[in-house]
């Protein structure tokens, strides 16, 4: 009977994670969610009924809406292993310069008008050098003063008068994704460390600016190791946490087994017991991998869509996310709200209330 005892074993780990999240209102440790990710996958609705229960009684039932607008695509210099816009790789990817202020004035108008509230500008660079920081800067400033819309970035690696310099020219929020666990991560990129992650991640906090920070699954990484970049992730305390999902891309890590949609569900209900009060957003990839079991991600603990376009692969019709949306009675959020009950080490705090995200592409990313 050793496997009816393990999975008795396991289903007893999802009451104790049960009572700790929502009785008792603590964080997991380690060893409680690795015992959860014990749980046969035969057994999974249990383990997203659980995921989905969390959700709700931490962060509510809205669900936060973003587009990503690629301001500078392609050509970047680092090597990692899972990114079609590195120079070192033969993909197919768009490659071009930073936007003139006008197109990217142009897309914001279309964002303001389109109900959103938050404007992300997304570059494909090691770090920006002073001249695209600049252009970043002048337009973050010329968005705000033109729209009122909240600005985001995403620049790769900073320095802290850099991060310093965004944050003062009004850049609400930061996107820096650890990308890999830090035990895989040597074999994912060479050119620059998890540790300069970590510090722009914690610079971009340091500066006042809120922090998103996820990171890619299906890299070849195993469940114990998916556990523990949760709390890598977890220990930078994020608002928001991109998940995405690595396809076929022409860089080295293009044939990697794909991770199958029942290791996804499993891997994003995880992430919502070690991250209970986050965004977590379904970002790239999720149609490639969860397909018709999208809806099954927004039940396992994912709160957040990036709809339309990605990076550099296509989405789908924002429309069809919204009536998804609408079949599962899941509302939008339509701007700040209340704010976010978060539990850590020392007790529990309150969240300050953040606003959606939304932007609309500028071309096909």
């Amino acid at each position: 009977m050793p496997d009816v005892d393990a999975g008795l074993a396991a289903l007893a780990a999802l009451a104790h994670a049960e009572r700790a999240l929502l009785d008792e209102r603590r964080p997991l440790r380690k060893d409680e969610v690795l015992a959860v990710a014990q749980v046969p996958l035969d057994e999974l609705p249990a383990l997203i009924a659980l995921a989905h229960r969390v959700r709700l009684a931490y962060c509510g039932a809205e669900v936060e809406l973003e587009s990503l607008i690629n301001a500078k695509s392609g050509a970047c210099p680092e090597d990692c292993a899972f990114c079609s816009q590195s120079v070192r790789y033969s993909t197919d990817v768009d490659v071009y310069p930073f936007l003139d202020l006008d197109e990217i004035l142009a897309a914001a108008r279309a964002t303001r008008d389109a109900g959103a509230t938050q404007f992300c500008i997304v570059v494909a660079v090691r770090g920006p050098e002073e001249r695209l920081l600049a252009k970043v800067i002048a337009a973050s400033e010329a968005v705000r003063r033109e729209t009122g819309l909240e600005v985001a970035c995403s620049l790769g690696l900073l320095t802290e008068p850099q991060a310093a310099r965004l944050a003062a020219a009004g850049v609400r929020r930061y996107n820096h994704n650890l990308e890999a666990p830090r035990a895989l991560f040597p074999q994912i990129c060479t050119t620059h460390s998890y540790d300069d992650r970590v510090a722009t991640a914690r610079l971009a906090i340091e500066a006042g600016m809120e922090l998103c920070c996820g990171g890619i699954l299906g890299i070849g990484e195993t469940v114990e190791q998916r556990v523990d970049f949760a709390f890598e992730l977890a220990a930078l305390d994020p608002c928001e946490v991109p998940i995405n999902f690595l396809v076929p891309s022409g860089t080295p890590l293009g044939e990697q087994r794909l991770i199958t949609a029942r290791e996804a569900l499993q891997a994003i209900a995880l992430f919502r017991l070690v991250l209970p009060s986050a965004w977590l957003r379904l970002a790239g990839g999720r149609e490639y991998v969860l397909g018709e079991l999208q809806a099954m991600g927004l039940l396992a603990g994912a709160n957040a869509l990036i709809v339309g376009n990605y990076l550099t692969t296509g989405g789908r019709p924002a429309d069809d996310d919204l009536a998804l949306l609408d079949a599962l009675g899941m509302p939008v959020a339509d701007g700040p709200g209340e704010g976010r009950f978060v539990v850590d080490g020392h007790g529990a705090h309150a969240r300050p209330a953040q606003a959606p995200r939304t932007t609309i592409p500028v071309r096909a990313i």
